[in-house]
């Protein structure tokens, strides 16, 4: 896909993000847009900057871990629009907690949403995607999704399941000699409202010796690295020269070629850096903070 006018995409999580980046960038580039998420307010003020390009854009408020709901709203887009070129499965959330004591409860809605939420979204535009003659699958994994984070299990698992998933696809639509192809995207930081909306273990909180407020402005700080408009045209980039895997930011960057070259021991890396973080949050570095 080397342009995107007169295309149409789907997006998951437009309403805010990455999501309303990659949503305003498009239409920009003369694609239509078929737009989604839970929140109703901001994706119609996401739909109202897209509507200023004159391109077509519908709108429909589901959560992508409701299967029924995906496939219902890809049916309706494609009746609307009359095709669907691209769909962008990039609705995620966060949750931070140990492994050993993650509720299977919060286990089951990061899953519903970044796992699962890829795969209904994949499934249900699949079949347009075909038809259109000029297809594209775009499934958000994440840096995590390459690489393993203390507290971050249960995002570990969702991401890194999106990119086996994704790589998966793309393989089995080249043996088709589909005219349909799947990238998996993995952003290092971005400033987002992931942070925001996370959910965080009381255990972790506990530990850091930090209320959770606090925890989450110190999160924000460390991810805040690249902005959703830099993301958005990385993204875009990428799916324009098919590339199997894209990374988003310098971070992603830097960090991938850490992994490579030091294998499974960038886990010793990471360990020393969660140590330091603990340490300088924990109940036990008060001294240390007032000296500072």
């Amino acid at each position: 896909m080397r342009h995107f006018k007169g295309k149409v995409a789907a997006i998951t999580g437009a309403a805010s993000g990455m999501g309303r980046s990659l949503a305003v960038e498009l239409a920009k580039r003369g694609c239509g847009l078929a737009l989604s998420d839970r929140n109703e307010d901001g994706l119609k003020q996401t739909a109202a900057m897209c509507a200023a390009y004159t391109v077509k854009v519908t709108t429909q408020t589901l959560d992508v871990s409701d299967r029924a709901a995906v496939f219902s709203w890809a049916r309706q887009s494609n009746e609307v629009h009359g095709k669907i070129n691209l769909i962008f499965n990039n609705a995620g959330v966060a949750h931070t907690a140990s492994a050993a004591t993650a509720s299977i409860e919060d286990f089951e809605w990061i899953m519903g949403i970044n796992f699962w939420g890829v795969v209904h979204g994949t499934q249900a535009f699949l079949p347009y995607l075909h038809a259109s003659g000029e297809g594209h699958v775009i499934n958000l994994s994440s840096l995590f999704g390459l690489m393993a984070m203390p507290t971050q299990s249960t995002y570990n698992a969702s991401k890194f399941a999106v990119r086996g998933y994704t790589e998966a696809l793309r393989m089995e639509l080249e043996l088709e000699g589909a005219p349909v192809s799947a990238t998996s995207i993995h952003p290092g930081g971005v400033a987002t409202n992931i942070v925001n909306a996370s959910r965080i273990d009381q255990q972790i909180v506990d530990a850091t010796g930090q209320d959770e407020e606090t925890h989450r402005r110190r999160a924000n700080r460390l991810i805040n690295v690249t902005t959703p408009d830099t993301a958005a045209l990385q993204i875009l980039a990428g799916v324009e020269r098919n590339a199997r895997r894209v990374l988003v930011g310098k971070d992603a960057w830097v960090l991938d070629k850490v992994i490579r070259l030091l294998g499974s021991a960038y886990q010793l890396v990471v360990l020393r850096r969660a140590r330091e973080m603990l340490g300088g949050g924990g109940k036990n570095s008060t001294d240390t903070q007032k000296a500072g």
